[in-house]
């Protein structure tokens, strides 16, 4: 049977998470609320319909009425100002083309608006290899929740026993395990071993690179065959 590899982006394929950190700051900032970076970087992987309640709730901040759509609507601007010093991680590319040689699907599965997914897209320059995308714009609850990870299993049109999720966040993990999909985690996205492999991640690896430079041994290779 056909498999599946479930991608998120930011962080995993795309090094772009610190940059997002600070986008989020100064959204925050915009709306006079002043909020520390370490705890925007402990969100990534949320949705910013849930990121922005969570960060403001940990600084201490109300968000009175509207106040939360106006500091996403402040992300979006911040971070496409950042998209030109963002890049592709070593090996990234590569390695979506070599899971479709190896006759699994990839799928992109990221909690990114539509906006700046298209940015990422465009940036990876991996369309001709995707199976399919899916984004946060296709679920009611973004990561930790399962929706995002059950969409794309439906988008790769496999069950759950025949995909693994490769992500580099704890809510990556989470929503993954959620889901019965195990979760490989890359630590490029700053979260370190122990607590990606607390959250249920079956295996670790440094980067985009090292897992393909190892990736017929890795927990990957479970789903590979013919497409």
């Amino acid at each position: 049977m056909t498999g599946a590899v479930l991608l998120d982006v930011d962080g995993t394929l795309v090094d772009s998470n610190y940059l997002q950190v600070t986008a989020w700051v100064r959204a925050f900032r915009d709306v006079g609320i002043e909020v520390d970076a370490w705890r925007v970087h402990r969100t990534l992987g949320m949705a910013g319909s849930q990121l922005v309640p969570r960060v403001a709730e940990h600084s201490g901040a109300e968000l009175a009425a509207g106040v939360a759509e106006q500091v996403e609507e402040a992300h979006s601007r911040h971070a496409t100002e950042a998209v030109p010093l963002m890049r592709v991680f070593d090996g990234a590319r590569e390695l979506v083309h070599a899971i479709r040689e190896r006759g699994a699907r990839p799928v992109l599965a990221t909690s990114a608006s539509p906006d700046m997914l298209e940015h990422l897209r465009e940036l990876l320059d991996v369309d001709e290899p995707l199976h399919a995308v899916t984004s946060a714009q296709d679920v009611e609850a973004s990561k930790p929740e399962p929706e995002l990870v059950q969409v794309a299993l439906d988008a790769a049109g496999v069950p759950p026993s025949r995909a693994v999720f490769l992500g580099d966040s704890v809510w990556d993990v989470l929503a993954a395990e959620r889901a019965g999909v195990p979760c490989v985690g890359l630590l490029s996205g700053g979260i370190g071993a122990d607590e990606l492999t607390e959250a249920g991640a079956v295996e670790i690896r440094t980067d985009a690179a090292e897992l393909l430079a190892h990736l017929d041994g890795s927990a990957l290779a479970a789903v590979f065959g013919d497409s």
